[in-house]
């Protein structure tokens, strides 16, 4: 780990964006099981969210990765050689469609072993969607690699 890396994580933990705050907030409450961390260092990189248990990493990005695209393609290259699996959304997502990108998250999951968890599994809701608050989703992501997820907007995500 770098030198002053816990330092610069706690710093981006005490001053995270409105769209990393309203993400924090779902994940936790409707997502936990996954155990989500923030600004989790990974090398030289910070991982806006993680879940270690589930090989995941979220990441937002706003207007300023539009121009990054060299720096993002080689810190994704490094966590998926950390044996992670990488989904970024924009901010604007988060803002305007929490719903979706939470419903492309849970996909993105893997299922928990029985016994794991709150529950004895993965339980599903009346509505017949896995529920957050009991386990992964029960389904492999349907969005293939390297291609864009519609239901959530512009998303892309690489796996």
């Amino acid at each position: 780990m770098p030198a002053g890396a816990i330092e610069r994580a706690r710093h981006l933990r005490k001053n995270m964006t409105a769209p990393e705050r309203r993400l924090w907030r779902a994940l936790r409450e409707r997502l936990g099981d996954a155990n989500w961390r923030k600004q989790v260092p990974l090398g030289p990189y910070f991982a806006d969210f993680c879940s270690h248990r589930a090989k995941l990493i979220i990441e937002l990005d706003g207007g300023q990765h539009a121009e990054a695209g060299d720096y993002d393609a080689a810190r994704t290259r490094f966590i998926e050689a950390q044996g992670y699996r990488v989904i970024r959304f924009w901010n604007n997502d988060v803002m305007q469609n929490l719903d979706g990108v939470l419903e492309t998250i849970a996909t993105s999951l893997p299922p928990l072993p029985l016994g794991a968890g709150r529950g004895e599994g993965e339980h599903v809701s009346s509505k017949g969607s896995p529920s957050p608050s009991r386990g992964f989703a029960a389904h492999p992501s349907p969005l293939g690699r390297g291609r864009e997820a519609r239901s959530a907007g512009r998303v892309r995500v690489t796996a």
